[in-house]
């Protein structure tokens, strides 16, 4: 009887068992999907960052005057040609109020959306604003062999070279530099940069810079300094010039940006200009020319003196 009694029980805590257990992982895949509590606090937090986040950016930006539409040359600039665009950097020279550039004009005709700066206001062509006080631009003619196989760019710099032909104004064929390290400004119609960093021509349309290729230029700008401007002009006129290409790794143009003078290169260039004009203005007998005949001296005669006379004696 006691045996029967414990195998029934056993049965039912066996039955009971199973359907807790069952029960249980019921429940549990039921309210495994469930958020966590703390889920509906992330997305303020969130948000709030965002808030912070734009505030911030904001405050960073800068005001700058822009052309809201197109102005022609010589117009005064009113209220609705301008608009206030809010950049993280202002571009050099800009202005961050309307009421500066209100009334004044502009002397070429000017797109919408260029940025507006001091620069917009001066009337002067794009080689005056590439130069300082004490350069000027001086144009020379080249072609693919003077001007390094065609391969100049604006901004480089480069060696004068002086060739000078055996003939009647000279005796012998020589070459020296005549101006060493001179700064290219333009290169047929491919303009640098100006002083101010900005393009110092606008850009082309897509025929134009096809034309422009398709030329080979046949001119060059140099930058030269102001007291060897008529050294470089006369070696123009005599002989034939070269443009030798100096190394990029010299950093000449960022020095000059830097505000820079080439002094070493000027007092160089002056300490030799005694051998440039005496190898420009050197002459020879022209063949044509017949050269005199040499003269016999007159013989020299010693003075005697006998008494009251006196006689002359060849020695």
């Amino acid at each position: 009887m006691n045996s029967r009694l414990t195998l029934v029980l056993a049965g039912v805590f066996l039955v009971g068992a199973v359907i807790t257990g069952y029960w249980g992982i019921t429940l549990s895949r039921q309210s495994a999907p469930a958020a966590p509590p703390v889920a509906p606090a992330a997305a303020p937090v969130a948000a709030v960052g965002t808030q912070l986040q734009a505030q911030v950016d904001e405050k960073q930006r800068i005001n700058v005057v822009v052309l809201a539409r197109a102005v022609q040359p010589l117009v005064a600039i009113s209220r609705d040609d301008l608009a206030v665009e809010r950049m993280r950097i202002a571009p050099p020279g800009s202005f961050a109020s309307p009421e500066q550039v209100l009334g004044r004009t502009l002397w070429r005709e000017t797109p919408a959306g260029t940025v507006l700066n001091q620069t917009a206001f001066e009337m002067s062509g794009p080689l005056a604003r590439m130069i300082r006080p004490h350069e000027r631009a001086l144009a020379v003619a080249v072609d693919e062999v003077i001007g390094g196989g065609g391969h100049l760019s604006p901004g480089d710099y480069v060696d004068v070279l002086l060739y000078l032909r055996q003939g009647e104004g000279n005796a012998e064929q020589t070459a020296q530099v005549v101006i060493p390290a001179l700064r290219l400004l333009s290169v047929g119609y491919n303009l640098g940069i100006t002083n101010d960093g900005e393009a110092a021509q606008s850009p082309a349309d897509a025929d134009e810079e096809r034309r422009r290729r398709r030329n080979a230029p046949t001119t060059a700008v140099l930058a030269v300094p102001e007291v060897l401007l008529t050294r470089l002009m006369l070696a123009t006129q005599i002989g034939s010039l070269r443009l030798a290409v100096r190394s990029v790794d010299e950093k000449r143009l960022a020095s000059y940006y830097a505000g820079e003078e080439p002094r070493a290169d000027i007092a160089e260039a002056q300490r030799q200009l005694f051998q440039f004009e005496a190898l420009a203005l050197r002459g020879a007998v022209p063949r044509n020319q017949v050269e005199p005949a040499p003269t016999t001296p007159a013989p020299v005669t010693i003075p005697v003196y006998r008494g009251n006379d006196a006689t002359q004696q060849n020695p």
